[in-house]
């Protein structure tokens, strides 16, 4: 398992984490097997969005002795009602279901407190000018919250919330197909018919903003919906034509600025093993850039993806990181401290790029990166 650092929580957490939606409607016995399972590739991270009281016990018990080595992202403004999920932002329901929350995952404090589901502009002013903020950040005073995350869906509404700085994790919906895609399209829609039938031009600009903003800021993001609610994986409903596979989906999440995990919704042992092959995946099984050069409609070109697909390098640099670096420090203006010192640590760095070209050779999208490397060492001085 590669373990990431979530941002300036400074929590080393699994790449591969379980969103656990998909234990419901399992005996306890059943979800510890899944949890002992999953604990054994090396997962240490949940997000536990739920509400339904037995699943919260049923994976409280199956973390009974081992709370500590885990991670838990647990959500407020979700309460349980008449049998069912409701999302509210009553702080009246949301504070005593936080503390059944605590009590049903036989837990303290969740090391994640994250403010749930906030896509719409007027919602985001609701939740931090109201108060929901200030009911996290009190409960983050008392110690039953360590950090304070958002979920969301809207680039825009998301990039709101970083920049009140109040906010240190950021749970966001990644895939290549919503990446195509502007702020106002709704989430819910993203795999109808005529979602695709525009011509685009690489990765939507607000969505490219964010995760370079949550870079330069430190905010960490763990993503849901990976595999697009499963329609990446379908040949059928996946837009570029051909079905993705769990470990390619993945790798493209995780190449993202910013990006410390991805939640994956598996419902079984098996699904796990899918999703945690990552791990041990050669290049040829992560890469994504055939897939996404398969949607004729849109175009990468000229624009590095952070595949890899350049690599190797003559000189041993690892071309995707520099170019991650650099591209964040164009998004600032400046070179943030963090970038530069992520830099500096690269073994090898653009100056010693000796402009063979063969990385161009191997590029999917036709990005000139000798000329990107030389921008680089301009600008790190390196």
């Amino acid at each position: 398992m590669e373990y990431r650092i979530l941002g300036r929580t400074g929590l080393r957490v699994s790449a591969i984490s379980l969103g656990c939606e998909g234990f419901m409607n399992k005996s306890p016995e059943e979800v510890k097997a899944d949890f002992d399972f999953a604990i054994s590739r090396g997962i240490n991270f949940i997000d536990i969005y739920s509400p339904n009281p037995d699943l919260r016990r049923n994976i409280g018990q199956a973390l009974a002795g081992r709370r500590d080595g885990f991670v838990i992202q647990g959500h407020l403004s979700t309460v349980w009602e008449d049998g069912q999920y409701l999302r509210t932002r009553d702080i009246d329901k949301i504070l005593p279901a936080f503390e059944k929350q605590l009590e049903e995952l036989s837990t303290g404090y969740l090391d994640i407190g994250m403010i749930h589901y906030v896509d719409a502009e007027d919602d985001f002013h609701e939740v931090f000018d109201g108060g929901i903020i200030r009911a996290a950040q009190q409960l983050k005073a008392e110690g039953k919250i360590r950090h304070i995350g958002m979920s969301s869906h809207n680039p825009v509404v998301a990039r709101m919330a970083v920049e009140t700085g109040l906010i240190d994790v950021l749970m966001f919906s990644i895939n290549p197909a919503y990446d195509l895609q502007p702020a106002e399209v709704d989430i819910y829609s993203m795999f109808e018919g005529d979602t695709y039938a525009a011509a685009r031009h690489n990765i939507d600009p607000e969505r490219e903003r964010l995760y370079e903003l949550c870079a330069r800021c430190d905010v960490g993001i763990d993503v849901m919906k990976v595999y697009g609610g499963g329609d990446l994986l379908s040949v059928d409903n996946s837009p570029f034509g051909t079905a993705m596979t769990p470990v390619q989906a993945i790798d493209y999440a995780l190449a993202r600025p910013a990006v410390a995990a991805v939640m994956v919704g598996c419902k079984n042992m098996a699904e796990i093993a899918e999703a945690t092959d990552w791990c041990d995946a050669t290049p040829e099984e992560r890469d994504y850039a055939s897939v996404l050069n398969r949607l004729d409609r849109f175009s990468w070109q000229g624009h590095c993806m952070y595949c890899g697909h350049c690599a190797p390098c003559s000189a041993s640099i690892d071309i995707a990181a520099v170019n991650k670096f650099y591209n964040l420090t164009v998004a600032q203006g400046e070179i943030p401290e963090t970038v530069r010192e992520h830099y500096k640590a690269l073994r090898h760095h653009a100056s010693e790029c000796i402009g063979c070209g063969e990385c161009e050779t191997r590029c999917p999208f036709g990005v000139g990166i000798i000329r990107s490397m030389a921008l680089a060492a301009d600008r790190f001085g390196y």
